[in-house]
């Protein structure tokens, strides 16, 4: 079972939002049909990207008795149009090129097997760098920081309150700190998603220097025993150099504060975009220190393909993944999951 969070007991998130008056079996059968529920959202999230896959698959295979040249140019097309990524295209193309050489593709059913192992093992190879879980983190260090970060219009706001929905769900005492002191109304558009999921949030004034939000932030979350705080900031573009160095100066804070802070540090980036997304992801990776990658609006796109890009081109784990617009609608990205639904 995929587990949202993890950082109290197995039973927490059972006993804290199904009740205390069920047994471990019940609890764990309704903690698993939530997962469920959530693995069949995902699928429907990509069902415009696996449409297009399987559609133009079964339109290049129609008729023909072998795969040639001519049949890898229009698999080669088919997969760029998804936003997989020239890289990843021409690594899936090898394999098929390989596997047709041995006689070991020559079907349709074989093809999309050996597509399917590529993009898993590509998935799998990013959760190498980063950080792929926040059990990497000992429980006896509180609270987690967990810092999100990315430019304007992706959906961060949204994201952190999804998050602090989830994470509180498990069983969490969450803190918002609400970083954003730049631009007009983010405190309050963050407040507002506080409120949607039930967790506190610190905040000031416009202009106050974010470092300071935070400092408070940390000392509140000690205060109140807090397990988690989730970071919001400034959105910001990798080439404002003054908001660069304000995100250097809160980790500094961090770190001062709470060994190994920040634990995390989330970049969230619009799937819709596509590859203009992951070049300015690119970018910002220069000069940010980024553990793993929230994508946002896949449910939006018939070019989920980006995910698979994302992980090859930036070597990063994808953390979790938007699939709507209500505050439970965000889950952890499962590579087999995401996988096995674009081509089933």
């Amino acid at each position: 079972m995929t587990y949202f969070w993890r950082r109290k007991k197995e039973d927490a998130f059972s006993a804290s939002v199904l009740g205390l008056d069920k047994s471990i079996e019940e609890l764990k059968a309704q903690e698993a049909a939530v997962e469920r529920e959530f693995g069949v959202r995902f699928s429907r999230a990509i069902e415009k990207t696996r449409h297009s896959i399987n559609a133009r698959l079964d339109s290049i295979f129609e008729n023909r008795k072998q795969i040639d040249d001519e049949f890898l140019d229009e698999l080669e097309e088919m997969l760029i149009s998804t936003d997989i990524g020239v890289a990843t295209t021409m690594q899936i193309l090898d394999s098929v090129r390989r596997g047709v050489s041995r006689a070991e593709i020559n079907d349709l059913r074989a093809l999309k097997a050996a597509m399917k192992s590529e993009l898993l093992a590509i998935l799998h190879h990013s959760e190498g760098s980063g950080v792929a879980s926040e059990t990497e983190v000992s429980d006896a260090i509180k609270p987690y920081v967990l810092m999100v970060v990315g430019v304007n219009g992706v959906g961060k706001t949204t994201t952190i309150g999804k998050l602090a929905q989830r994470i509180k769900d498990e069983g969490n005492d969450v803190l918002i700190c609400a970083a954003d002191t730049f631009r007009a109304a983010a405190s309050d558009q963050l407040e507002i998603w506080a409120g949607r999921a039930g967790v506190q949030i610190v905040q000031q004034k416009e202009g106050t220097d974010p470092a300071a939000v935070l400092f408070d932030s940390l000392k509140a979350s000690k205060a109140r025993n807090a397990d988690v705080l989730i970071v919001d900031t400034a959105g910001r573009l990798h080439n404002k150099a003054h908001l660069m160095a304000e995100l250097e100066k809160m980790k500094r804070v961090a770190g001062r504060e709470v060994e190994g802070a920040p634990h995390e540090t989330l970049l969230v980036i619009d799937a819709v975009t596509g590859q203009n997304g992951l070049e300015q992801a690119r970018q910002f990776l220069k000069t940010a220190d980024v553990t793993g990658i929230v994508l946002t609006k896949l449910d939006g796109t018939a070019k989920g393909g980006i995910a698979v890009a994302i992980a090859k081109e930036l070597n990063l784990p994808i953390r979790y993944v938007g699939i709507g617009e209500h505050v439970d609608d965000l889950t952890v990205f499962d590579p087999e999951t995401y996988v096995n639904g674009l081509f089933d």
